[in-house]
């Protein structure tokens, strides 16, 4: 692990970097 801030897997979305599946859900 590193100490840079990483983003976590977000609700409706790929991943986390990656653009969301739905717009606004």
């Amino acid at each position: 692990r590193d100490a840079r801030q990483v983003e976590r897997k977000k609700a409706g979305l790929h991943k986390a970097r990656k653009a969301p599946q739905f717009s606004k859900r």
